[in-house]
C-alpha cells in the first residue's frame, strides 16, 4: 500500500479490528474528528453516485457522460456523481449539521442564514487519498450551463490539502509501483482516459500546478514522472524546480507529446495507441523544452543560426548538471553548425550569471515567476500571508516596488494601485485580476527559501567563523522548512535571519 508508518498502523488495525488509542488527547481528537469527516464524504460520494445513477434529474449528466464516452460502468468504477441544481439537497438528505457540512466544504449558510449546498447543477467527480477514503470533490458544470466557473473544487480542509491530494492514485498506485512510472494530468477525465486504454497508473493534480509535495508522495511509488500536461506551459520557474526535484528526489521527468488541440481525454476515444505511443515515447524534461526551441528556430543564415544557439544555451543553462549540459550542447551543436566547443564555452558563461534575471526579462517571464504570485495572493490572501512576507524576498526591483505598495495598501488594490509606481502598477494591475489556485504561506516560504539561498550564495567567501557558524544554522532551517511539523517555526527563524542580513548591506 506504500503508506507512511501511522496510515500502516491504522490501515492494520482497521482491518484486524482492533481500537487505536493515541499518546495525547489531541492527538487521539483530531484522528477522531478526521475519521468523522471522512465518513460524511463518504455518505456524499454515495449519495451524489445514487443521483447519478437514477434520478430523473441526472438524465442529462448521463446523456453528457455517454457522449464523452463514459459509460455507465464507468461512472460506477470511479464512483461519479451528479449534484441536482437544488439549494440544499445534500444537506437535508444527509442529516449531519451544517457544522460538519462547512468543516468537509460540502455546504455553508447563506446570506439569508439557510444551509446551501455548495455544490449545484455539476458532474461530481469524488477524490481519494491514495488510502482510499473521500475527502473532496471536483464538480463540473453541465454545456450550456451560465454558470462562469467551468469547475468548482472543493475547499482546503481538516483532511484535504490540493497540494498534497492525487486524483486516482487510489486506483493507479498498484500498477504505477509495478511499472516504477506514474503519468501526470492535468484532469480528471484524463485519468479516466488512461484507465479506460488500459494504462492504469494516472493521476492528476487537484486545480493546482505540480508541487513538491505531490513529487515527494509520488516518490514513494515510483521513480520515473511521465507530465501528461501541456509542458510548454512550463516558464524558466517550473523548469528549475523539476530540475531540482529531480536531484532532491532521484526522479526522472520527462514530457508526453500529444497531437495539437488534444488531450488524453480526447485519445481515449479517438485514437488509444497514439495515447499510448505518447508516453511510451516522452522525452526528459530538458530535452522535450530544447527541441521546442531548435523547432521554432530558424539555420538559414548566420545570424539566425547564432540567435537559435543563445536561445538553445539559455534553456540548457536552466540544468544544474554540468554533463547533462554538455551532452545537450552537443546536440545543438549539430542542429545549428557551431563548434561545441564554443557553445560549451556560452553555457558556461551564461552559468556564471545570475540563474534568474526576472528585473531583465521580458513582462512574459515575470508574470510566470513566483515573486508574481506572491503579488496576486497578497490582493487574495492578505490575512493569512502578510506576516510570512518581506521587502527582502524579492530579487526582482519593479517587484519589490509593488510589494511595498501592496503591504502600504494592507491588500487593499485600489488603494495599492494609487500608491504604486507606473512600473509597479503594470504588474499589480496583472496580479489582482490573476487566477491564483495555491498554498498562500507555502508560496511565501518557497519565495522566502529562494530569497535565503540567494544571500547565502553571496556570502560564500566569508571568513569569519562566527558568521560562517550563522550561516550554517540558516542552511540547516532550510532543510527543515521541508519538515511539516518544523516549518513553521524555520520559516520564522529565516526570515529573521533574512531581514538581518539584508539589512547589513544597506
Amino acid at each position: 500500500e506504500h503508506l507512511d508508518f501511522v496510515g500502516a498502523i491504522e490501515h492494520i488495525a482497521g482491518k484486524a479490528g482492533y481500537q487505536l488509542t493515541y499518546t495525547t488527547g489531541g492527538q487521539s481528537k483530531d484522528r477522531q474528528r478526521s475519521k468523522q469527516l471522512t465518513e460524511i464524504m463518504t455518505q456524499a460520494v454515495e449519495w451524489y453516485h445514487n443521483r447519478l445513477l437514477t434520478a430523473p434529474d441526472a438524465r442529462m449528466a448521463r446523456d453528457y457522460l455517454r457522449d464523452r464516452g463514459l459509460s455507465g460502468d464507468v461512472a460506477r468504477e470511479f464512483k461519479l456523481g451528479w449534484a441536482p441544481d437544488d439549494w440544499d439537497a445534500l444537506s437535508r438528505d444527509i442529516g449531519v449539521s451544517i457544522d460538519l457540512l462547512r468543516e468537509t466544504g460540502l455546504g455553508f449558510i447563506n446570506k439569508r442564514g439557510k444551509p446551501q449546498d455548495s455544490f449545484r447543477a455539476r458532474v461530481m467527480f469524488p477524490i481519494f487519498r491514495d488510502s482510499g477514503e473521500p475527502v473532496a470533490f471536483g464538480g463540473r458544470i453541465l454545456p450550456g450551463s451560465q454558470d462562469p466557473a467551468k469547475y468548482k473544487n472543493s475547499p482546503e480542509t481538516a483532511i484535504y490539502a490540493k497540494s498534497k491530494t492525487l486524483y486516482g492514485l487510489n486506483w493507479a498506485k498498484a500498477e504505477i509501483v509495478t511499472a516504477d512510472e506514474v503519468i501526470v494530468c492535468e484532469g480528471y477525465t484524463d485519468v479516466i482516459g488512461f484507465q479506460r486504454s488500459g494504462i492504469k497508473r494516472a493521476v492528476a493534480t487537484c486545480g493546482t500546478a505540480l508541487t513538491e509535495d505531490h513529487v515527494r508522495l509520488l516518490k514513494r511509488f515510483a521513480t520515473k514522472v511521465v507530465l501528461a500536461f501541456d509542458a510548454d506551459k512550463a516558464g524558466q520557474g517550473a523548469a528549475e524546480r523539476f530540475y531540482e526535484w529531480e536531484q532532491r528526489y532521484k526522479v526522472q521527468v520527462s514530457v508526453a507529446h500529444f497531437p495539437q488541440g488534444k488531450d488524453p481525454g480526447d485519445l481515449a476515444n479517438s485514437d488509444p495507441t497514439a495515447l499510448a505511443s505518447a508516453v511510451a515515447n516522452a522525452q526528459p524534461f530538458l530535452g522535450f523544452r530544447l527541441q521546442r526551441v531548435l523547432d521554432a528556430g530558424s539555420v538559414t543564415s548566420p545570424e539566425s543560426r547564432s540567435r537559435t544557439a543563445e536561445q538553445a544555451m539559455a534553456v540548457i543553462n536552466e540544468h544544474p548538471d554540468t554533463n547533462v549540459r554538455k551532452i545537450y550542447a552537443g546536440q545543438v551543436a549539430t542542429h545549428v553548425g557551431i563548434p561545441v566547443v564554443d557553445l560549451v564555452k556560452l553555457a558556461e558563461r551564461g552559468i556564471r550569471k545570475p540563474t534568474i534575471n526576472i528585473s531583465a526579462a521580458p513582462n512574459s517571464r515575470r508574470s510566470e515567476s513566483a515573486e508574481f504570485v506572491v503579488l496576486a495572493l497578497m490582493f487574495s490572501q492578505w490575512e493569512i500571508i502578510a506576516n510570512w512576507l518581506s521587502e527582502a524576498l524579492f530579487a526582482d526591483e519593479v517587484n519589490r516596488r509593488a510589494f511595498l505598495s501592496v503591504a502600504q495598501a494592507e491588500g487593499n488594490v485600489s488603494k495599492a494601485l494609487e500608491l504604486a509606481d507606473p512600473e509597479a502598477r503594470e504588474v499589480l494591475e496583472r496580479a489582482a485580476v490573476a487566477d491564483v489556485e495555491t498554498q498562500p504561506i507555502r508560496e511565501a516560504w518557497n519565495l522566502l527559501s529562494a530569497a535565503v539561498r540567494r544571500e547565502l550564495a553571496h556570502r560564500v567567501t566569508l571568513s569569519d567563523p562566527e558568521q560562517i557558524r550563522v550561516d550554517r544554522s540558516a542552511r540547516l532551517l532550510l532543510e527543515n522548512l521541508e519538515v511539516p511539523t518544523m516549518a513553521e517555526s524555520s520559516a520564522e527563524q529565516l526570515l529573521g535571519w533574512l531581514n538581518l542580513r539584508v539589512g547589513e548591506h544597506e
